[in-house]
């Protein structure tokens, strides 16, 4: 018995040292990059923009649109230059009624994880809202399961309404099943409805699936609105963000891809900078 104990424990401590030394891999390693960074440059040239973002080290896209092409085509791409997609963005309608679609052009990218980033609604983010959200949720997630994929919402920051001790974003992540439905943090849309990223992937740490980097300009003030000028997108570690506190947040969740997202007009000069910040924390 004593024997079996040790053996046991043994290969728990050895289980959580392997992830430890996977996870800490996937911080050290280049991020990959949502492609709405380059959403401008992607509409007119996407080999061209590949060779440019391949050019930065970055070989892993989360594709936010298939800027006109079939997801066949992009894939091409990708595979002539050794690089991959690993999430897929898509909209709520996509989800609710093209399913079939979503699943095949998902498969087709070679992406694990299919992304949602945005919950129709009016106004104030509702309770009656997060409740038909958890339920779309649920079933979205068993589908896509059910199809070998993984469902993550990505939230946006009008889902921080108070709500009992917490927020509508705890509702949710309380209310759904966690075998079906995960999450991407963005951190800049985390921040500024007035959350603590760090403290959020503390206390949900096995729900977190894939992550957006980005800083949020200094002076800034945030709001619920799930909104802000693209202009107030700033390189890695010159914004508001306690990136360091983060990503040490981050070692200890199920992160398995952090990707940059820059939406200022000046993405090609600061997701540079960025990189260059990551490497020296």
């Amino acid at each position: 018995m004593k024997k079996y104990v040790l053996l046991t424990v043994f290969g728990c401590l050895l289980a959580v040292s392997s992830f430890g030394q996977r996870f800490s891999k996937s911080l050290k390693d280049t991020p990959g990059m949502v492609s709405y960074t380059m959403r401008n440059e992607f509409a007119k040239d996407i080999p061209g923009t590949l060779d440019k973002i391949k050019s930065m080290g970055i070989t892993n896209i989360e594709f936010s649109s298939l800027f006109g092409k079939t997801a066949a085509e992009i894939r091409a791409e990708l595979d002539k230059r050794g690089m991959r997609c690993t999430s897929h963005g898509v909209n709520y309608d996509d989800l609710t009624k093209k399913m079939d679609m979503v699943v095949q052009n998902a498969k087709t990218l070679g992406a694990k994880y299919v992304r949602l980033a945005w919950i129709p609604h009016e106004g104030k983010f509702t309770l009656d809202n997060a409740k038909k959200t958890v339920s779309d949720f649920n079933q979205i997630g068993k589908q896509l399961k059910d199809k070998g994929l993984q469902f993550v919402y990505h939230n946006h920051g009008f889902e921080f309404e108070p709500y009992g001790d917490g927020t509508l974003f705890d509702y949710i992540v309380q209310q759904t099943n966690p075998d079906y439905v995960g999450f991407e943090m963005d951190i800049l849309w985390t921040y500024f409805p007035g959350q603590d990223p760090a403290k959020l992937l503390a206390k949900y740490p096995k729900r977190f699936k894939l992550m957006h980097l980005k800083d949020l300009k200094k002076g800034i003030q945030g709001n619920m609105s799930g909104g802000t000028p693209p202009e107030n997108d700033v390189a890695l570690g010159t914004g508001q963000i306690d990136l360091p506190a983060v990503l040490k947040a981050a070692q200890k969740t199920a992160i398995e891809h952090f990707y940059i997202e820059d939406e200022s007009p000046s993405a090609q000069q600061q997701v540079p900078q960025s990189l260059a910040y990551l490497k020296k924390i």
